[in-house]
Protein backbone atom coordinates (compact mmCIF):
# COMPACT_ATOMS: atom_id res chain seq x y z
CA UNK A 1 0.00 0.00 0.00
CA UNK A 2 2.95 2.36 -0.11
CA UNK A 3 2.32 3.21 -3.74
CA UNK A 4 -1.28 4.16 -2.68
CA UNK A 5 -0.08 6.41 -0.43
CA UNK A 6 2.27 8.05 -3.04
CA UNK A 7 -0.44 8.07 -5.31
CA UNK A 8 -2.44 9.89 -3.14
CA UNK A 9 0.11 12.12 -1.91
CA UNK A 10 0.94 13.19 -5.42
CA UNK A 11 -2.62 13.20 -7.17
CA UNK A 12 -5.31 13.62 -4.41
CA UNK A 13 -6.93 16.21 -2.29
CA UNK A 14 -7.30 13.08 0.61
CA UNK A 15 -7.71 14.16 3.29
CA UNK A 16 -8.88 11.23 5.10
CA UNK A 17 -9.09 7.58 4.07
CA UNK A 18 -9.68 4.11 6.00
CA UNK A 19 -9.97 0.78 4.39
CA UNK A 20 -11.56 -2.21 6.62
CA UNK A 21 -11.05 -5.50 5.55
CA UNK A 22 -12.66 -8.64 7.21
CA UNK A 23 -13.49 -5.33 9.98
CA UNK A 24 -10.07 -4.60 10.53
CA UNK A 25 -7.99 -1.28 9.47
CA UNK A 26 -5.62 -2.75 6.58
CA UNK A 27 -4.84 1.22 5.56
CA UNK A 28 -5.36 4.84 7.08
CA UNK A 29 -4.44 8.44 5.38
CA UNK A 30 -4.42 11.47 6.93
CA UNK A 31 -6.30 12.94 9.78
CA UNK A 32 -9.16 10.37 10.57
CA UNK A 33 -10.11 12.32 13.47
CA UNK A 34 -11.40 15.06 12.01
CA UNK A 35 -14.93 15.93 11.96
CA UNK A 36 -16.13 17.51 8.91
CA UNK A 37 -19.33 17.59 6.27
CA UNK A 38 -20.27 14.86 4.65
CA UNK A 39 -22.17 16.57 2.32
CA UNK A 40 -24.92 14.29 0.30
CA UNK A 41 -23.56 10.95 2.29
CA UNK A 42 -26.06 12.54 4.82
CA UNK A 43 -29.02 10.53 2.57
CA UNK A 44 -27.68 7.21 2.95
CA UNK A 45 -27.27 7.94 6.83
CA UNK A 46 -30.97 8.42 6.34
CA UNK A 47 -31.88 5.49 4.69
CA UNK A 48 -30.23 3.53 7.58
CA UNK A 49 -32.17 5.62 10.15
CA UNK A 50 -35.26 4.52 8.06
CA UNK A 51 -34.71 0.87 8.70
CA UNK A 52 -35.67 0.54 12.46
CA UNK A 53 -39.29 2.36 11.80
CA UNK A 54 -39.66 0.54 8.17
CA UNK A 55 -39.36 -2.61 9.71
CA UNK A 56 -41.52 -2.35 13.46
CA UNK A 57 -44.38 -0.86 10.91
CA UNK A 58 -44.05 2.60 12.59
CA UNK A 59 -43.45 3.57 9.13
CA UNK A 60 -45.87 2.49 6.30
CA UNK A 61 -43.89 3.16 3.18
CA UNK A 62 -46.90 3.89 1.24
CA UNK A 63 -48.39 6.87 3.37
CA UNK A 64 -48.57 9.55 1.01
CA UNK A 65 -47.36 12.99 1.70
CA UNK A 66 -51.22 14.59 1.93
CA UNK A 67 -51.32 11.92 4.82
CA UNK A 68 -48.77 13.52 6.67
CA UNK A 69 -49.70 17.26 6.24
CA UNK A 70 -46.58 17.86 3.83
CA UNK A 71 -47.02 21.35 2.34
CA UNK A 72 -45.11 24.65 0.88
CA UNK A 73 -46.27 28.18 1.67
CA UNK A 74 -47.09 28.28 -2.59
CA UNK A 75 -48.50 25.10 -2.21
CA UNK A 76 -48.27 21.91 -3.61
CA UNK A 77 -50.23 20.61 -6.59
CA UNK A 78 -53.28 17.76 -5.70
CA UNK A 79 -50.97 15.09 -7.62
CA UNK A 80 -47.92 16.42 -5.93
CA UNK A 81 -49.45 15.57 -2.78
CA UNK A 82 -50.47 11.79 -3.60
CA UNK A 83 -46.53 11.05 -3.74
CA UNK A 84 -45.85 8.41 -1.08
CA UNK A 85 -43.30 7.81 1.70
CA UNK A 86 -41.64 5.01 -0.87
CA UNK A 87 -41.50 7.90 -3.82
CA UNK A 88 -39.73 10.53 -1.40
CA UNK A 89 -37.24 8.27 -0.09
CA UNK A 90 -36.36 7.31 -4.09
CA UNK A 91 -36.26 10.71 -5.60
CA UNK A 92 -38.88 10.09 -7.14
CA UNK A 93 -41.89 11.75 -5.67
CA UNK A 94 -42.38 14.04 -8.51
CA UNK A 95 -42.50 17.31 -6.80
CA UNK A 96 -39.84 19.50 -8.75
CA UNK A 97 -40.40 22.18 -6.11
CA UNK A 98 -37.06 24.37 -5.72
CA UNK A 99 -35.23 23.29 -1.67
CA UNK A 100 -33.99 24.91 0.96
CA UNK A 101 -30.44 24.46 -0.01
CA UNK A 102 -28.46 23.80 -3.47
CA UNK A 103 -26.99 20.71 -5.04
CA UNK A 104 -29.64 19.36 -6.96
CA UNK A 105 -30.05 18.39 -10.44
CA UNK A 106 -31.84 21.47 -11.35
CA UNK A 107 -31.38 20.80 -15.17
CA UNK A 108 -33.64 17.37 -14.94
CA UNK A 109 -36.51 19.27 -13.43
CA UNK A 110 -39.97 18.98 -15.35
CA UNK A 111 -42.82 21.43 -15.34
CA UNK A 112 -44.54 20.88 -11.54
CA UNK A 113 -47.66 18.24 -12.13
CA UNK A 114 -46.28 16.81 -15.48
CA UNK A 115 -45.38 13.37 -14.06
CA UNK A 116 -47.06 10.96 -12.02
CA UNK A 117 -45.46 10.43 -8.20
CA UNK A 118 -43.02 7.33 -8.56
CA UNK A 119 -42.69 7.55 -12.59
CA UNK A 120 -39.44 9.83 -12.80
CA UNK A 121 -36.38 10.36 -10.87
CA UNK A 122 -34.29 13.59 -10.50
CA UNK A 123 -32.40 13.95 -7.62
CA UNK A 124 -34.02 16.52 -6.31
CA UNK A 125 -32.96 17.64 -1.92
CA UNK A 126 -36.50 19.15 -1.56
CA UNK A 127 -36.86 15.18 -2.05
CA UNK A 128 -34.23 14.07 0.64
CA UNK A 129 -35.09 17.62 3.14
CA UNK A 130 -38.42 16.40 3.41
CA UNK A 131 -37.17 12.36 3.80
CA UNK A 132 -35.63 14.07 6.86
CA UNK A 133 -38.75 15.92 7.92
CA UNK A 134 -41.09 12.53 7.70
CA UNK A 135 -38.36 10.99 10.61
CA UNK A 136 -39.07 13.48 12.96
CA UNK A 137 -42.43 13.38 12.05
CA UNK A 138 -42.87 9.86 12.91
CA UNK A 139 -40.07 9.95 15.74
CA UNK A 140 -40.71 13.21 17.40
CA UNK A 141 -37.09 13.38 17.46
CA UNK A 142 -34.23 14.92 16.02
CA UNK A 143 -32.35 13.08 12.76
CA UNK A 144 -28.96 14.03 15.24
CA UNK A 145 -30.87 12.32 18.22
CA UNK A 146 -32.20 9.19 16.15
CA UNK A 147 -28.04 8.99 14.87
CA UNK A 148 -26.87 9.33 18.27
CA UNK A 149 -29.48 6.45 19.55
CA UNK A 150 -29.53 4.36 16.78
CA UNK A 151 -25.41 4.24 15.54
CA UNK A 152 -23.60 6.79 17.21
CA UNK A 153 -23.51 5.35 21.01
CA UNK A 154 -23.70 1.23 19.94
CA UNK A 155 -21.29 1.85 17.31
CA UNK A 156 -19.24 3.47 19.20
CA UNK A 157 -18.20 6.77 17.46
CA UNK A 158 -14.88 8.09 18.54
CA UNK A 159 -15.55 11.56 17.30
CA UNK A 160 -19.15 11.73 17.88
CA UNK A 161 -20.62 14.98 19.03
CA UNK A 162 -24.30 15.71 19.13
CA UNK A 163 -23.30 20.10 18.74
CA UNK A 164 -21.68 19.44 15.93
CA UNK A 165 -24.72 18.88 14.34
CA UNK A 166 -27.23 21.90 12.19
CA UNK A 167 -29.56 22.05 9.73
CA UNK A 168 -29.36 24.97 7.34
CA UNK A 169 -31.28 25.96 4.41
CA UNK A 170 -33.11 29.17 3.13
CA UNK A 171 -37.08 29.04 4.48
CA UNK A 172 -37.76 31.48 2.27
CA UNK A 173 -37.38 28.74 -0.75
CA UNK A 174 -38.71 25.59 0.86
CA UNK A 175 -39.70 24.76 4.63
CA UNK A 176 -37.88 22.07 4.58
CA UNK A 177 -34.04 22.58 5.62
CA UNK A 178 -31.08 20.00 5.38
CA UNK A 179 -30.35 17.96 7.92
CA UNK A 180 -26.53 18.18 7.24
CA UNK A 181 -24.42 15.62 9.30
CA UNK A 182 -20.31 16.24 10.43
CA UNK A 183 -18.87 13.00 11.20
CA UNK A 184 -14.81 11.96 11.04
CA UNK A 185 -13.98 9.06 9.02
CA UNK A 186 -13.33 6.80 11.20
CA UNK A 187 -17.20 7.14 11.97
CA UNK A 188 -18.21 6.99 8.93
CA UNK A 189 -16.29 3.82 8.36
CA UNK A 190 -17.83 2.31 11.23
CA UNK A 191 -21.46 3.01 9.49
CA UNK A 192 -19.91 1.06 5.97
CA UNK A 193 -18.87 -1.82 8.38
CA UNK A 194 -22.35 -1.86 9.77
CA UNK A 195 -23.51 -2.52 6.25
CA UNK A 196 -21.44 -4.81 5.08
CA UNK A 197 -22.48 -6.91 8.05
CA UNK A 198 -25.89 -6.76 7.19
CA UNK A 199 -26.99 -4.29 9.98
CA UNK A 200 -25.23 -7.14 12.96
CA UNK A 201 -22.78 -5.05 15.56
CA UNK A 202 -21.80 -7.55 18.18
CA UNK A 203 -24.30 -9.90 17.73
CA UNK A 204 -27.23 -7.03 17.96
CA UNK A 205 -29.35 -6.85 14.71
CA UNK A 206 -29.28 -2.73 14.42
CA UNK A 207 -30.83 -2.71 10.94
CA UNK A 208 -32.74 -5.92 9.37
CA UNK A 209 -31.07 -7.33 6.32
CA UNK A 210 -34.46 -7.14 4.61
CA UNK A 211 -33.81 -3.30 4.70
CA UNK A 212 -30.50 -3.66 3.66
CA UNK A 213 -31.07 -5.60 0.89
CA UNK A 214 -34.34 -3.20 -0.19
CA UNK A 215 -32.11 0.18 0.04
CA UNK A 216 -29.57 -1.23 -1.98
CA UNK A 217 -31.33 -2.66 -4.93
CA UNK A 218 -31.80 -0.62 -7.70
CA UNK A 219 -35.21 1.17 -8.42
CA UNK A 220 -33.65 3.87 -10.87
CA UNK A 221 -31.94 1.92 -13.46
CA UNK A 222 -27.65 2.57 -14.43
CA UNK A 223 -29.50 3.77 -18.04
CA UNK A 224 -31.29 6.89 -16.59
CA UNK A 225 -27.90 7.59 -14.59
CA UNK A 226 -25.23 7.00 -17.66
CA UNK A 227 -28.46 9.18 -19.68
CA UNK A 228 -28.31 12.25 -17.19
CA UNK A 229 -24.72 12.44 -15.94
CA UNK A 230 -21.91 10.13 -17.94
CA UNK A 231 -20.57 7.29 -15.98
CA UNK A 232 -19.26 7.68 -12.72
CA UNK A 233 -15.72 7.68 -13.36
CA UNK A 234 -13.67 8.05 -16.80
CA UNK A 235 -13.82 3.62 -16.37
CA UNK A 236 -17.40 3.49 -16.90
CA UNK A 237 -18.42 2.47 -13.65
CA UNK A 238 -22.54 1.99 -14.39
CA UNK A 239 -24.38 3.12 -11.29
CA UNK A 240 -28.03 2.78 -10.27
CA UNK A 241 -29.95 4.57 -7.67
CA UNK A 242 -31.66 2.82 -4.71
CA UNK A 243 -32.97 4.49 -1.51
CA UNK A 244 -30.30 7.15 -1.06
CA UNK A 245 -27.77 4.64 -2.06
CA UNK A 246 -25.88 4.06 -5.27
CA UNK A 247 -25.95 0.92 -6.42
CA UNK A 248 -22.40 -0.74 -8.43
CA UNK A 249 -24.46 -2.36 -11.27
CA UNK A 250 -21.33 -3.00 -13.89
CA UNK A 251 -17.97 -1.93 -13.71
CA UNK A 252 -15.80 -3.39 -16.68
CA UNK A 253 -17.15 -7.35 -15.83
CA UNK A 254 -15.18 -7.08 -12.72
CA UNK A 255 -17.12 -10.01 -10.49
CA UNK A 256 -15.71 -8.22 -7.31
CA UNK A 257 -17.51 -4.86 -8.00
CA UNK A 258 -21.12 -6.76 -8.11
CA UNK A 259 -23.24 -6.13 -5.44
CA UNK A 260 -21.09 -2.72 -4.33
CA UNK A 261 -22.64 0.09 -3.22
CA UNK A 262 -21.43 3.73 -2.10
CA UNK A 263 -23.32 6.88 -0.60
CA UNK A 264 -21.36 9.53 -2.18
CA UNK A 265 -21.04 13.47 -1.34
CA UNK A 266 -20.44 16.67 -2.65
CA UNK A 267 -16.65 17.62 -2.25
CA UNK A 268 -15.05 13.72 -2.52
CA UNK A 269 -17.01 12.18 0.84
CA UNK A 270 -17.92 8.55 0.16
CA UNK A 271 -18.86 5.47 1.78
CA UNK A 272 -18.45 2.44 -0.62
CA UNK A 273 -18.78 -0.82 0.68
CA UNK A 274 -17.53 -4.10 -1.21
CA UNK A 275 -19.87 -6.93 -0.29
CA UNK A 276 -17.55 -9.78 -2.21
CA UNK A 277 -14.30 -8.78 -1.53
CA UNK A 278 -15.67 -7.69 2.64
CA UNK A 279 -14.38 -4.10 2.35
CA UNK A 280 -15.22 -1.17 3.40
CA UNK A 281 -13.97 2.36 2.37
CA UNK A 282 -14.08 5.56 4.03
CA UNK A 283 -12.81 8.59 2.43
CA UNK A 284 -13.10 12.55 2.80
CA UNK A 285 -11.32 15.44 0.76
CA UNK A 286 -11.55 19.45 0.73
CA UNK A 287 -14.25 21.01 -0.49
CA UNK A 288 -13.89 21.58 -3.81
CA UNK A 289 -16.10 22.42 -7.17
CA UNK A 290 -17.29 18.68 -8.12
CA UNK A 291 -19.74 16.70 -9.77
CA UNK A 292 -22.60 14.77 -8.91
CA UNK A 293 -20.85 11.46 -8.99
CA UNK A 294 -17.85 13.17 -7.45
CA UNK A 295 -15.89 13.64 -10.88
CA UNK A 296 -13.82 16.99 -10.17
CA UNK A 297 -14.40 20.01 -12.06
CA UNK A 298 -11.27 21.81 -10.85
CA UNK A 299 -10.97 19.52 -7.68
CA UNK A 300 -9.76 15.82 -6.30
CA UNK A 301 -10.82 13.58 -9.80
CA UNK A 302 -8.78 10.80 -8.29
CA UNK A 303 -11.57 8.56 -5.47
CA UNK A 304 -12.40 6.03 -8.39
CA UNK A 305 -8.78 5.61 -9.19
CA UNK A 306 -7.51 4.94 -4.98
CA UNK A 307 -11.14 2.60 -4.76
CA UNK A 308 -9.80 0.79 -8.09
CA UNK A 309 -6.33 0.63 -6.65
CA UNK A 310 -7.47 -0.77 -3.21
CA UNK A 311 -9.27 -3.35 -5.26
CA UNK A 312 -6.49 -4.40 -7.13
CA UNK A 313 -4.06 -4.52 -4.01
CA UNK A 314 -6.96 -6.97 -2.51
CA UNK A 315 -6.67 -9.07 -5.63
CA UNK A 316 -3.36 -9.25 -5.86
CA UNK A 317 -2.85 -10.27 -2.12
CA UNK A 318 -5.32 -12.73 -2.14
Amino acid sequence: MNRLTEYIDQNSATTGLMVLHNGKVVFHYGKLEKVSYIASCRKSVLSMLYGKYVDNETIDLQTTIAELGIDEKDGLLPKEKTATINDVITSRSGVHHVASNGGYDKDNFLERGSVEPGEYFVYNNWDFNVAGHILELYTQKSIYEELENQFAKPLGFQDWNIKNQRKSGNKSKSQYKAYHIYLSTRDMAKLGQLMLNKGLWNGQQMISEEWIEKTTTAVTPFETMVERYGPADPNGIHMSYGYMWWLFDNYQGKKEYEEAYSAIGYGGQYITVFPKLDIVIAHKTKLGLFRLLGIAKDGDAHYWDIVHKIVEAKNNNH
